[in-house]
């Protein structure tokens, strides 16, 4: 199986593993969703910056929240150039204290630039207060196994009262794919001291948090993180803790070293815009690859393809996806429909249909599940057709199993389904 199999296989697992949900770290991170979040977004950026997992933060849907909110007077300082040299040479010195050589300037191409890690590491260093910094590593848009989605660095900050790990990670959502935050309605199950959600005047969205790395008492290490969401798409996720390591270290001070206002302050300074403009979108571009169906002339499509019997009894998703739940007088059910344009010539979506059946329209069929050639995976019709269309239905988890396989290709080879509307 090539991996764009795999990723392929993942994706269909995760569309129909409705209700499910995440599985979080520790059970009580159950009753608060922003911890979750949270952890997932750090766990993320953590691979990303430190361990070079980037598939982490490029396959998921991803969530970030960023947004040139109000800076301070050192607006720009951090686009110097960064620290000449390998990371490694960056990785000590005295935070705070910027060269005053000149900084780039916004250009036209500005979204075109190359942010090096050294840069991002650099402009991380120029706002944290003054102090010795070490084990600093920084990953820019010039990294090929990030694409250009991510952007980050991670940090040891001494101030003179004890060393504290400082991590901060970038990336840049279409429009609707960022998710809202919200603070959890019980602040002690999670361990959290303060949780706060407030919007900014140019309508971005900032959570300031103080709380523990652990919600089940294992160990008091604190960790305290600004999230900000922009209307440009930008996320942007600052932590800190009052240790060397975010986990398996003592605890070196009694809080970590930033206070709520100087955490504000780093994740809405203006100097992040240059990295934010250097940033490709993360996840799919559904807007570009939409059908142009609404779900509501899916709905209306599946009306009409469905058995004798078999009815929608409501539906949601995007422009791409959709998750379909079925009734058959008590049985219930459900499928995922996909409904996507691809690019002629798409190299991934090549390799899907290789070996596929050609249908007499000329469109080209795989089947997967029982009675399939693979059936490991849960029954699936996915079917391109000449003019660039791809229909992709498959059996959800939730409820029984309402369809058969060969129900499912007539629903996916039917021509109800529209392209280029």
């Amino acid at each position: 199986m090539s991996g764009q199999d795999e990723f392929e296989d993942d994706l269909l697992h995760a569309m129909t593993r409705t209700g499910e949900g995440f599985r979080p770290d520790q059970a009580p991170l159950a009753a608060g969703g922003l911890a979750r979040g949270r952890r997932r977004w750090r766990r993320r950026s953590a691979a990303a910056v430190v361990s070079g997992a980037a598939a982490l933060a490029l396959v998921g849907t991803g969530a970030v929240y960023l947004s040139g909110g109000a800076g301070d007077s050192r607006t720009g300082t951090a686009l110097t150039a960064a620290a000449s040299g390998s990371g490694a040479a960056a990785a000590s010195g005295t935070a705070g204290a910027a060269s005053p050589t000149a900084s780039p300037t916004a250009s036209p191409s500005a979204s075109q630039a190359v942010i090096s890690g050294d840069e991002v590491l650099a402009t991380l260093r120029s706002l944290l207060p003054k102090g010795q910094v070490t084990e600093g590593k920084g990953r820019g848009t010039d990294d090929p196994e990030l694409r250009g989605a991510f952007a980050g660095a991670d940090l040891v900050l001494d101030d003179g009262q004890g060393k504290s790990r400082v991590q901060i990670g970038i990336q840049k959502h279409r429009k609707g794919q960022s998710q809202p935050r919200t603070c959890p309605a019980d602040l002690k199950v999670n361990r959290i001291d303060s949780c706060a959600v407030t919007k900014l005047p140019d309508g971005s969205e900032l959570v300031l948090n103080q709380g523990h790395e652990y919600s089940d008492n294992r160990a008091d290490t604190k960790e305290w993180f600004a999230a900000l969401t922009g209307p440009d798409g930008r996320e942007i996720m600052l932590s800190e803790w009052n240790s060397p390591q975010e986990k398996g270290a003592p605890d070196s001070r009694p809080n970590p070293p930033l206070t709520l206002d100087q955490l504000k302050a780093v994740v809405t300074d203006k100097s992040w815009d240059r990295t934010v403009a250097a940033l490709q979108y993360d996840g799919v571009d559904n807007a570009a690859q939409a059908s142009g169906m609404t779900l509501e002339d899916r709905q209306a499509a599946l009306g009409k393809l469905l058995p004798a019997g078999v009815t929608v009894t409501g539906i949601t998703g995007n422009e791409i996806f959709a998750d379909v739940r079925l009734a058959q007088g008590a049985v219930t059910g459900s499928l995922v429909l996909r409904l996507q344009k691809v690019e002629p010539g798409d190299k991934s979506t090549e390799q899907l249909f290789e070996g596929s059946t050609a249908l007499p329209d000329g469109s080209r069929l795989k089947l997967y599940g029982a009675g399939s050639t693979d059936a490991k995976r849960p029954p699936t019709a996915d079917v391109l057709r000449g003019d660039g269309l791809r229909v992709m239905v498959a059996q959800g988890s939730t409820g029984k199993p309402v369809l058969t396989l060969d129900q499912l290709k007539a629903i996916a080879s039917s021509p109800l389904w529209k392209a280029g509307k």
